[in-house]
């Protein structure tokens, strides 16, 4: 155990975010460089070492936490970075974006306020960069065997990582100019550089893993000539068809999805773009959608020099308590405040927009919404409560319905598709096409990067016994474990 009496000597304390207005002057990562290490092996020790962790039944990927919240509190930051990578290929990137269903299930939690366990992870994880812990783990030998990987997101390089260091002769295919899929051209830099994601590839290189970008398999590459050049293929894709808002004026210029918008910002990071093509600067700016995709688009909007910046949700704003339905140790959906929001705009609850307004030239310039409840399990509207909003500009961020089957991949493959428009796959991670995996946003629908990750270690570990009969690879979940999901 780190500190027996830890969790009730010493109060939570997480990481500092730097001043509003000096953040909003740059894209740098909002928190306070260094905040984290004079007080995280203090943090670490409020960990109870419970008999039951129940913080491991919280995280898909069954992090090892109580042990490396041990190593983090006597600093051994050598053996943390050990414990903390048995069982998550890329800690930076959850302990930067994963929204901390473990922290939910931490035992404390049950009546104060639960341990730091994402600010513990990503402090173990930059020190292991910063002393040199992090190093390439190449195949002691080779099995002779190939293996496709399509996407690059968290599920596709965790898949790609396990299998070259199982021996085998990975090919990643990206269909972007740059790996990282959503992480690289999604999440915005204020919320994880990119430097994070560039030393890990440079890590996979050493290892062995190969990168193709700038290739579509459906357009650029056919199925067909995949499965000839590769003994099994993983379909990591993601669900990129981004939920639609079918209202009158939906066709005015100035009305984007998110991921129309947000990749442009991080293309001018990349320095592809002195200034992006789609801008918030001087708009009165409108985003629809209230979950972490929407505030992206408004700490976005607000580097950007927006006029104003308004984010809709048609759900009731949630409770800042856990509510009743939602018991610990579940992952309950709560009122968050980020750092986008902490930078300033409005949040609507509760309304519904019922169409958009141009102007002569085409241009949105309002949007009408509603107030909207929920009656007898139906949501109607409220009579004589429209109002409008300027609008020059206007992100959806409603989520996703699904992989694309519109660039020929699923219909090449022969693929089966479920109900909600993912791709189906048995408890090995198989689809209906003998040698073809799916891991992922694309088997499993939009969720959280950790079961991202997760099940792409678990198919990496169904595609190893395809290709050797045995594994040793971990098999952190199966298809079926819906536990915890958005």
């Amino acid at each position: 155990m780190a500190d027996p009496k830890g969790f009730l000597t010493t109060p939570r304390e997480t990481a500092c975010t730097r001043p509003v207005a000096e953040r909003l002057g740059d894209w740098n990562e909002v928190y306070v460089p260094g905040s984290l290490l004079p007080i995280i092996s203090k943090q670490a020790g409020r960990c109870m070492d419970c008999g039951i962790p129940f913080c491991h039944n919280g995280c898909p990927l069954g992090n090892l936490i109580p042990e490396w919240n041990d190593f983090a509190y006597r600093e051994d930051w050598t053996a943390a970075s050990e414990r903390l990578h048995a069982t998550n290929n890329f800690p930076e990137f959850t302990g930067r974006l994963c929204p901390a269903p473990c922290e939910s299930a931490c035992v404390l939690g049950i009546n104060q306020p639960a341990v730091t366990i994402k600010n513990v992870e990503v402090s173990i994880i930059d020190k292991a960069w910063d002393n040199g812990d992090v190093t390439p783990q190449a195949p002691e030998r080779l099995s002779g065997k190939t293996a496709a990987v399509i996407g690059s997101g968290p599920a596709g390089l965790a898949a790609a990582q396990q299998l070259t260091r199982a021996g085998h002769t990975v090919v990643v295919y990206e269909r972007a100019d740059r790996i990282g899929g959503l992480l690289r051209y999604g999440i915005p830099e204020f919320k994880m550089e990119k430097v994070h994601i560039n030393r890990r590839i440079e890590q996979m290189r050493a290892e062995g893993t190969k990168f193709r970008t700038g290739v579509e398999v459906g357009r650029d590459i056919t199925a067909t000539s995949l499965r000839k050049r590769f003994d099994a293929v993983v379909i990591a894709a993601g669900a990129t068809v981004s939920r639609d808002l079918p209202v009158p004026g939906r066709e005015l210029k100035g009305i984007h999805f998110a991921m129309e918008y947000l990749p442009l910002a991080n293309k001018v990071q990349e320095g592809d773009f002195m200034a992006p093509p789609i801008t918030a600067e001087g708009k009165h700016v409108v985003v629809i959608g209230g979950g972490d995709t929407g505030a992206d688009c408004v700490g976005t909007a607000h580097r950007q020099g927006a006029a104003s910046v308004t984010q809709l949700e048609i759900m009731p704003r949630p409770s800042e308590e856990r509510p009743t339905g939602q018991p610990w140790p579940t992952f309950p959906m709560l009122y968050k405040v980020t750092s986008a929001h902490e930078e300033g705009g409005e949040r609507i609850y509760s309304v519904s927009t019922t169409h958009f307004e141009g102007d002569e030239d085409g241009n949105v310039q309002a949007l009408h919404l509603i107030e909207v409840a929920f009656e007898d399990g139906k949501l109607v509207q409220k009579t004589g409560t429209e109002r409008v909003l300027p609008a020059q500009l206007v992100t959806l961020a409603m989520g996703f319905t699904g992989t694309d089957q519109e660039n020929g991949l699923v219909q090449q493959f022969g693929l089966a598709m479920d109900a909600r428009g993912n791709i189906e796959r048995d408890a090995s991670y198989v689809t209906n096409v003998d040698g073809v995996f799916v891991a992922g946003d694309a088997g499993r629908g939009q969720s959280l990067i950790v079961w991202a990750i997760a099940e792409g270690r678990s198919a990496a570990r169904g595609v190893d016994r395809f290709l050797t009969g045995t594994s040793a690879l971990p098999y952190p979940v199966k298809p079926t474990d819906r536990s915890i999901t958005v």
